[in-house]
């Protein structure tokens, strides 16, 4: 769920609408129109990434089920949510819970979850020891230190059995929260280009996907990560977002569907993540639920 680029043209074989002050909103800015979903008036989904290859199946997938679609391709993650609130897009499928909180949050916006997609799990990895454990009592761990994945290692952490947090952890964690005594591992955060080049000096790191793919680790090395099942964990998982008038909307619960319960779409995102993601057909109540907590701790923190 953590980035600037600006608005992708033309990805081929997959129609992207333009994002220009002045145009025409998406297609259910005004209320559902009778032909929505149609070739004259697609549903329009804001996207990152759309040239990867599982957004084109997704798209035949829809067209299949008689939904037209088109991706609008976003390289910068603070684009897609404003798009959304001012019904320039229909939908949009790029970010986690925490994310779209922190959104909601300071733009003053009601943007909500209408499905899952997948948990991209943070990884602990550890060239030294096959399993946490083997992990030693008193034991180093390197963590990131940027703010959203320094409190979700910390929560990796503790699901995995190596600390304890005080009152359970929270998307706020740092760790002056770490209960030492009833934890098994001292915790050192670094910068998170650096935890990759600190896997030789400790027992373990936690280290970003994009981090790990450069240093050429292998996923044999990760012994522990997010558990989907993990109360803590669901606030990570990522999101199809609608506008908070648009939830009951048939066509966009149906285009949830389809990204969830086709196998060459949810193959295509696997494979695509280098067979880190795990996907999730979470109930919708849960992550509306998920949704206030956070947005709650977050007015909370001020």
């Amino acid at each position: 769920m953590s980035v600037t680029k600006k608005i992708a043209a033309a990805i081929s074989g997959i129609a992207v609408v333009g994002l220009l002050a002045g145009c025409g909103g998406g297609s259910n800015a005004g209320g559902a129109a009778e032909d929505e979903g149609t070739e004259s008036n697609p549903v329009t989904i804001g996207v990152v990434g759309a040239s990867d290859p599982y957004w084109e199946t997704y798209v035949d997938a829809a067209a299949d089920e008689g939904i037209t679609v088109e991706l609008v391709d976003f390289a910068d993650y603070a684009q897609p949510n404003p798009a959304l609130s001012a019904g320039e897009i229909d939908l949009n499928q790029f970010q986690h819970i925490v994310y779209l909180a922190q959104y909601n949050e300071e733009a003053g916006e009601d943007l909500q979850p209408i499905g899952s997609t997948a948990i991209y799990p943070l990884p602990l990895y550890s060239t030294q020891y096959d399993s946490v454990e083997d992990i030693p009592d008193g034991a180093e761990i390197a963590i990131p230190n940027d703010e959203s994945n320094q409190a979700r290692a910390l929560l990796v952490l503790q699901s995995a059995g190596l600390i304890e947090l005080e009152g359970g952890g929270s998307i706020f964690s740092t760790p002056d929260e770490i209960v030492a005594e009833d934890s098994r591992v001292t915790v050192t955060p670094l910068a998170a280009d650096l935890t990759a080049t600190s896997l030789p000096d400790v027992a373990g790191a936690i280290i970003n996907n994009d981090f790990a793919t450069k240093a050429g680790l292998s996923p044999d090395d990760v012994i522990a990560e997010d558990d989907p099942n993990d109360p803590n964990a669901l606030p990570y998982v990522n999101i199809f977002a609608a506008r908070s008038s648009d939830v009951d909307n048939e066509t966009y619960t149906r285009l949830v569907e389809i990204y969830q319960d086709t196998p060459a779409v949810t193959d295509g995102v696997v494979e695509n993540s280098g067979d880190t993601a795990v996907m999730l057909a979470t109930p919708v109540e849960d992550l509306v639920s998920s949704l206030e907590d956070v947005q709650a701790d977050i007015a909370d923190q001020g």
